[in-house]
């Protein structure tokens, strides 16, 4: 935690116009710290867009120009410092996309242009994600030496057959190659696992599942397969698991990760005591983000308000805006009556729950002005809450975005 007073000592002819009036103009909020602060960097690209997928990527037609988008995104990077002027950075997540598309040299030289620019903890987690149809060997072993700390690598099953109703670029025999590749260089990496995939029995969903845990993973994203708007299965449905078979597979895995072992810590998580994703930790606790690269989301308080910004998401829109000093598309503010429902959207993802304290640390507001929500999600069985916590309950868990929604009004 960041104290105010450690960042308004700063000498005011060192700090630019516009973050003057962020950090000293009277506003709605009176934060009297600040969140911890992490770091993601979107790398826009994919060999295939899945047609699951409504994350800002893009495929490779025939190449993209990686000198040039690291040059934008070190722009990027310069021009957002004055917004968090002597804070340290806790954790580092390179997403996409598909990063490991990046060059050995190109990763070295991004995080390079990161430890030269910004402060970060000693003991930082640096995650990168990784497409088990881009591993090969050197490259891994060069990532790991530029400071990757933790992998995460998108399996999704080692059903060839899923695979490709997925439309994945890897088979399962990659699949496994890939995580024993892992296992060379990295003694903390993710496994993405998908399930209710089309025409995917209960069976073939637990061998899915015991592949995974056969790798003995830290970590374990289990995600069910949902059809998002703006993609292709959005516009051509396939044939998936119907309710009652999807709620049996979760059911399935959840009694099986705990037998195992792990932790269910967050609704698609699970992990290994201590072994839990600090830097999505740090988004469900609501803490502070910044974002660079095509695409990418800020979120960042100040003592008196707290804002979102949100970059270009064409790679050459992003590009151009970058080294013409402003890639940034949307910067709202998030606005007082917003912040129960911004806080809680992301708090109740957590299994445990927070503390009460967690919400007026975070938001600067007390949390008896979220009583009636509260109150509604409490008398329908949704949370549990005492002078403490406030936590969802397993039929909360269970229709999560029902109770997120009680913080709307």
């Amino acid at each position: 935690m960041i104290p105010i007073k450690a960042i308004s000592t700063l000498p005011l002819q060192d700090i630019s116009a516009k973050v003057k009036q962020d950090f000293l103009a009277p506003g709605v909020l009176n934060l009297t710290s600040l969140p911890p602060l992490s770091l993601y960097i979107h790398f826009p690209w994919c060999v295939k867009k899945c047609p699951y997928c409504d994350f800002n990527s893009h495929e490779v037609k025939t190449s993209f120009d990686e000198v040039a988008y690291l040059d934008a995104v070190r722009a990027d990077l310069e021009a957002a410092l004055p917004m968090i002027w002597g804070r340290k950075i806790h954790t580092i997540f390179i997403g996409g996309g598909t990063p490991s598309l990046m060059s050995a040299a190109g990763l070295e030289r991004l995080m390079s242009d990161v430890r030269s620019l910004l402060p970060i903890d000693a003991n930082a987690e640096i995650t990168m994600e990784a497409n088990p149809g881009t591993f090969e060997v050197e490259k891994f072993k060069s990532y790991r030496a530029s400071g990757i700390n933790r992998l995460s690598i998108g399996i999704q099953s080692f059903n060839s057959n899923h695979l490709s109703a997925l439309g994945r670029i890897h088979n399962g025999i990659e699949a496994q190659r890939a995580i024993e590749i892992a296992q060379d260089h990295f003694e903390n990496f993710n496994l993405d696992l998908m399930f209710a995939l089309p025409l995917q029995t209960l069976d073939e969903s637990m061998q899915d599942l015991e592949m995974a845990l056969s790798f003995n993973p830290n970590h374990l994203s289990l995600y069910h397969l949902s059809l998002e708007p703006n993609t292709y299965f959005a516009k051509f449905p396939p044939q998936i698991p119907d309710d009652d078979l999807s709620a049996e597979m979760q059911e399935n895995i959840q009694a099986r990760m705990l037998q195992a072992g792990y932790h269910h810590y967050e609704v698609s998580a699970f992990a290994k005591p201590g072994k839990e994703s600090r830097h999505n930790l740090n988004y469900w606790n609501f803490g502070d983000y910044l974002g660079v690269g095509a695409g990418a989301h800020s979120k960042l308080s100040f003592p008196h308000r707290i804002i979102r910004q949100a970059r270009y998401k064409q790679p050459k829109a992003f590009i151009d805006g970058a080294m013409a000093g402003n890639a940034i598309q949307e910067s709202p503010e998030v606005g007082r009556e917003e912040l129960g429902f911004e806080f809680m959207l992301n708090a109740l993802r957590l299994n445990q729950g927070i503390d009460s304290s967690l919400f007026f640390e975070r938001t600067g507001l007390l949390l008896n002005s979220l009583e009636a929500p509260l109150a509604l999600a409490e008398q329908r069985g949704l949370i549990y809450r005492d002078h403490l916590r406030v936590m969802p309950t397993e039929l909360g868990r269970r229709f999560l975005n029902d109770l997120q929604a009680l913080f709307l009004s």
